[in-house]
């Protein structure tokens, strides 16, 4: 069946919901369409063997359930069977009874059918149905020729697209973000090719490997995979595991494990983080398109508890990143199911928008778990992808491929691959998605092959001829760096605090702003009497400090003083005249009114005797890890600011994947002459235009 075909099967199917309006919103057509589309697709497969079925059922009453379900198993040739006498199309034959006759259907299918329809909540929506008079017109529009879902006509890779598709329309009419459900099949393909195309180990004999989707959907990413093992070894046995918290997406991905013959228990609901599906299991493969930009507040607790009660005997040990996108945490947790090196290993591939590659300071969550992954040395290889490539966003993304067992050529290496240019534009739109990287398929070109032969090269500045506006030109799209190319010392730069003092009617009213010297005349006693006591005495030791400026300010008749010891020793000397003590705070205040910042004036130096730092002045510098610190500071720093110092105690590692900026390309600029022609361009329709709207022919 062709991509056209299986479009055209969706489109009809959605069509159906025409019966729907009124009773239905918008946003609720895909609660009947997807169960229904499930229903009959199942229906579909168990027709051929329904009556053989119905009549070795009799023969095995009394049986253990074992035995009955795994006889029938065997004569369906799937992993299900349907005891009801009825069929699908059999149910239009009693119109007043078809809302029992339906759910009596659906109840006497095997158990892992049944649970994806209460996982998809459907008996409320035939009992909906049926209330409005729907039920048996939709049924019937399921049951009709157009609506053929058996596997002679659709085979179960193209009845993935028909899924797929479906959530996709659903999704863009209700305004949801499409993506969140599934990935472009061709960006699967790319992801699949890199993950697996180092594998020797593929070609044995009835090898056995798992595949791991911790954000499945509707199982495309496993799917693709799977399809991609048994085109190179028909023998051989991968497993799929998945786990996806929309139930929509979960129960579409449990019904195609089913219909392909997959253990359907290995796909497990609800959310990755809160209840993860397979605490214990470790896979050999893995793969994921988790939601871009996606806060995970809703999980924070649990998260958050686990990183602090179990650290890296847990998911999360190397932090978490900021609240609003959680991408980074599914990288964790498949990291924490990889096998062993002495176990073989496993390799990783993830798709994230650029968030993950340089959002986060040294220090921060999302700085220290690159660090984490780099310094492991688990980082293989990034490859920059197309924009408008996905249905629910134009915006840049990467594959990032993870292993613990890189080939010895990599070794404390990282591959950064620029796939921008690699696309061919669609005839037609699917959302944001206008974009397509080739496949070879359609006369289209394999661009697929070709970034995995980059990939595989593994050559720095390999170079490729691309096409951009009509233009050829060579451009670098391999780079090859060490692990600790990423990685930087974040050092903060201080320069010394220089104050002029004065005592003046200008800075000696600045004391009321400070809240220290606010404070001198408040209380928060709760007895009344002591409060208001309180306030008094502190109003008057204000006037009092306020006096002791003044004298201060007639003694040095309004000097300027640039050094603060000088100052300090007018200052004192005023204090025994006036008979007050300062205190800590109340000397601090002072300070703080009567000071300025100057650079002619002297440091200000502390009890030892070194200089404090000007928070004002003080800077921070990226050095990266290959530099000294202190090369870099002679070279970079003290030229500019001779009287600047490091201070140690506070720098940070810090990691970061800037791929744009080594992949960065000069575009020089359009000539005057270009520029000028393209403004008379402009102006000649822009006369032609008031033209038509004045009917003047163009004459003035």
């Amino acid at each position: 069946m062709s991509v056209q075909t299986h479009q055209q099967t969706a489109n009809f199917i959605w069509n159906i919901c025409n019966l729907l309006r009124g009773p239905y919103k918008r946003n609720e057509y895909r609660k009947v369409i997807l169960p229904l589309t499930i229903l009959r697709r199942f229906d579909c497969i168990l027709e051929p063997t329904k009556n053989e079925v119905l009549i070795e059922f009799a023969k095995l009453k009394g049986k253990s359930e074992n035995i009955i379900s795994a006889q029938l198993r065997t004569i369906t040739g799937v992993p299900f069977y349907n005891l009801s006498p009825l069929t699908f199309k059999q149910l239009l034959d009693d119109p007043n009874q078809i809302a029992p006759n339906l759910n009596s259907y659906i109840n006497l299918f095997s158990p892992n059918v049944r649970q994806i329809f209460e996982k998809l909540e459907f008996s409320t929506q035939v009992s909906k149905m049926n209330e409005k008079n729907l039920l048996f017109h939709v049924v019937k529009k399921f049951a009709s020729t157009e609506v053929d879902l058996s596997q002679t006509n659709i085979d179960n890779l193209q009845m993935g697209y028909v899924f797929e598709e479906l959530i996709r329309i659903g999704a863009e009419q209700s305004n949801e973000e499409a993506g969140e459900h599934f990935t472009p099949r061709e960006v699967i393909k790319l992801m699949v090719n890199l993950l697996l195309s180092p594998e020797t180990d593929l070609h044995k004999s009835h090898v056995v490997k798992t595949i791991y989707d911790p954000a499945c959907g509707t199982g495309g990413m496993l799917s693709v995979a799977e399809n991609y093992i048994r085109k190179l070894n028909t023998q051989a046995q991968p497993h799929l595991f998945g786990q996806d918290w929309n139930d929509e997406a979960y129960g579409i991905c449990r019904a195609d494990m089913l219909i392909k013959g997959e253990d359907s228990d290995n796909i497990k609901p609800n959310c990755t983080f809160e209840e993860d599906g397979f605490p214990q299991a470790k896979f050999d493969y893995m793969l994921a398109n988790p939601p871009f930009g996606v806060e995970w507040k809703q999980q924070q607790k649990s998260i958050e508890n686990e990183a602090k009660t179990l650290g890296y005997d847990g998911r999360f040990g190397a932090g978490t990143p900021r609240i609003n996108d959680g991408s980074l945490l599914f990288l964790q947790h498949m990291i924490s199911k990889m096998r062993s090196f002495a176990e073989g290993g496993s390799r990783i591939g993830i798709v994230f928008n650029g968030s993950p590659l340089f959002t986060g300071d040294a220090g921060s969550g999302e700085s220290n778990i690159r660090q984490w992954i780099i310094e492991n040395d688990w980082l293989e290889a990034i490859v920059a992808l197309p924009d408008q490539l996905f249905y629910n966003t134009g915006i840049a993304t990467y594959i990032w491929i993870v292993t613990n067992r890189k080939e010895k050529r990599r070794t404390g290496k990282i591959q950064l691959i620029d796939g921008r240019e690699f696309f061919v534009k669609m005839r037609k739109s699917l959302g944001n998605k206008r974009n397509q990287i080739g496949d070879g398929e359609e006369n289209r070109p394999d661009q697929i092959a070709e970034l995995s032969r980059i990939y595989g090269n593994f050559t720095h500045d390999e170079t490729r001829t691309i096409e951009v506006d009509g233009i050829k030109k060579r451009v670098i799209v391999s780079k090859i760096f060490d692990n600790n190319d990423f990685g930087y010392n974040k050092i903060t730069v201080e320069r010394p605090l220089r104050l002029n003092f004065q005592a003046s009617d200008e800075r000696i009213a600045l004391l009321d702003d400070l809240r220290a010297f606010q404070k001198i005349a408040e209380s928060d006693k709760k007895n009344e009497t002591m409060r208001q006591q309180a306030i008094e005495d502190g109003s008057k030791r204000q006037a009092e400090i306020r006096t002791m400026l003044h004298d201060l300010q007639q003694a040095t008749a309004g000097k300027l003083f640039k050094d603060r010891i000088t100052f300090l020793k007018e200052l004192k000397a005023i204090d025994p005249k006036s008979g007050m003590r300062l205190s800590s705070p109340e000397l601090k205040a002072i300070l703080e009114a009567l000071s300025a910042k100057d650079e002619t004036a002297t440091i200000c130096r502390d009890a030892k005797g070194n200089a404090e730092a000007d928070a004002d002045l003080r800077d921070t510098e990226n050095v990266p890890l290959k530099e000294s610190i202190e090369g870099y500071f002679q070279r970079e720093v003290l030229p500019h600011v001779p009287d600047a110092w490091i201070d140690h105690s506070k720098t940070k590692v810090g990691y970061e994947i800037p791929l744009n900026r080594h992949f960065y390309r000069y575009e020089p600029s359009r000539t005057l002459e270009t520029i000028t022609a393209e403004v008379k361009k402009l102006e000649g329709e822009i006369v032609a235009m008031l033209a038509e709207i004045t009917g003047s022919g163009g004459k003035t």
